[in-house]
Parts: C-alpha cells; structure tokens; sequence
C-alpha cells in the first residue's frame, strides 16, 4: 500500500482503456493506494483495480467496444443514448462479468467518485459512505454525458459526468489530505481543450438546468486550468504524471478492438517503464 499517496484518475470515455492498462500492472505487482479519486471511465476502471479482478476491465471495455449494446447507433435511436447504460451498469457486472462486489467493500481504500449536479452546475464528490451499496449508480451517473446519456438521479441531486466540472480532480484530492498523488491522464502532453461551439444545443437541450449550461461552457477553461495546475505540481514533486507518450489513435466513441487494445498495452507498457519511479514516488 502506498503511504499517505492519493491515485487520481481522469475520464475520457474508451480511451478510459489507457488507465486500464495502468492499472492492470499495478494489480500485478499489488500496487495500492490509500485513496483512489476518479470520474466517468476513470471512476469505472478504478472499480475493477479495487475489486482486485485481473484482466476485468481488459474484458468489459475491449471484448464488449464491438456488441451493440455496449455502444451504439442503434442504443441512440432506441434509447437516446450511445452506451448501452443498463447493460453497463447493471447487465454486464451482474451477469456476463461478475464483479466482486465483497472484496470491493472489504477494501481499506477510499474511494471518492465525482459527478455534476444539474442544476448547481457545480462539481458533488461521493465517498463510500455516501453511496454505500450503490456505488455503481454514482459511476454511472460520473459516467453520463451530456447528449449522449440520460441524467441519473441519485438521493436528492440530478446528475450527469463529473469531468464536465472536475475532469482532473487533483484538487479535490489535496483537499481530503492527501498532499502527494499519483496521477493518470487520458491525453498526450500539450492536448488543451477549445471552446465549444454547440451552447445553442446545450440551452436547447437543458433548459431548466442553468447552472449545467454554465459549466459545459466554461468547460473548456476549467480542463486547461486544470492541466496547468498539474504541471505546477508536477515541479513542486507534488504530483507524478502518468499519459500517454505515443500519439492517440482512439477517441471517446472508439469500437475498434484493435485500437483500444493498442492503447491499453501503452497504458500497461508506460506503468512498467514507471514503475520504479513511482516506488521511489510513493514510499
């Protein structure tokens, strides 16, 4: 276990496999943290490394890219949304891919998930003794993109993706007590994100959610605020970044199983090169 060291993991939608690969080698070689913080497909990944389920995350998000109901047209014509949310959330954990639910409560680790309050606009973080037994309705609702995902509700809030307002939540982190962390990014060094041109949809689309509309259009600002930060931190020895070092070839929506599984060997591959850092890093 590492001491006193947070992990904090950013979303990405299928390019979330890069992590994987990361954390399938940090599982090999019984790397763990005291704290694990993520959003959208970095919370997802995070739940098969703290059930310690080698390979888990490889099967769901590689084997499954191609099934229709994992990510589809057809999944948006029928249902207004492109990820097959009930199959991901509830189908695939509960029955093609058992996920160890026992040793995933039984583990000493916190495990903080981000998501976006609706209506606030403003980021909501919940920990294990928030979500108690419904951990995976709080990933799903980190996991719920605008557009493409229907908002979740979840006790008293309406949720969709935590990286809308907290893509990278290092700060978040700190905030819990946790002054050095280990951070894995979905983007190549130097990515910035551009304004958006789509606010007419977003309004259009979200009309009763004022402050929703007012994060996606700051969006773009709070990512690239965010990456410098981490680079600042990165300096002070605060922070040890892990991204991608070959150019991405996989976007958000990506099926092609040979591209994700691509990327996830980079993942696996830029962990092992790491390693010895890390331990250095954390110890």
């Amino acid at each position: 276990m590492a001491n006193q060291v947070g992990l904090v993991l950013e979303g990405g939608g299928m390019r979330g496999v890069y992590t994987a690969g990361v954390l399938e080698y940090f599982l090999e070689h019984e790397l763990f943290f005291p704290y694990v913080i993520g959003v959208s497909a970095g919370a997802c990944n995070a739940a098969s490394y703290l059930s310690k389920q080698k390979g888990r995350n490889k099967t769901v998000t590689i084997d499954y890219a191609s099934d229709p109901r994992y990510i589809s047209w057809r999944n948006f014509f029928k249902n207004r949304q492109f990820f097959g949310m009930d199959f991901i959330f509830d189908e695939i954990p509960n029955q093609h891919v058992p996920y160890d639910y026992d040793t995933f409560y039984n583990s000493s680790t916190e495990f903080v998930v981000g998501t976006t309050d609706c209506l606030t606009g403003l980021p909501v973080y919940y920990n294990k003794q928030d979500y108690g037994d419904d951990f995976l309705k709080v990933i799903r609702a980190s996991s719920s993109l605008p557009f493409i995902a229907p908002e979740v509700r979840f006790k008293d809030k309406i949720l969709l993706d935590g990286g809308i307002t907290d893509p990278i939540p290092i700060k978040k982190a700190q905030q819990d007590g946790f002054s050095k962390n280990v951070v894995i990014l979905t983007r190549n060094s130097g990515y910035l994100k551009k304004p958006s041109k789509f606010h007419f949809l977003v309004d259009r689309k979200y009309p009763e959610y004022k402050g929703l509309q007012q994060s996606l259009r700051k969006r773009y600002e709070i990512y690239n605020n965010t990456v410098a930060y981490l680079e600042e931190e990165e300096k002070k020895g605060k922070v040890l970044i892990i991204r991608p070092t070959h150019p991405l070839k996989v976007g958000r929506m990506e099926r092609n199983p040979l591209k994700l599984e691509e990327l996830y060997n980079q993942g696996y591959e830029d962990a092992r090169k790491s390693m010895q850092k890390i331990l250095t890093y954390v110890h």
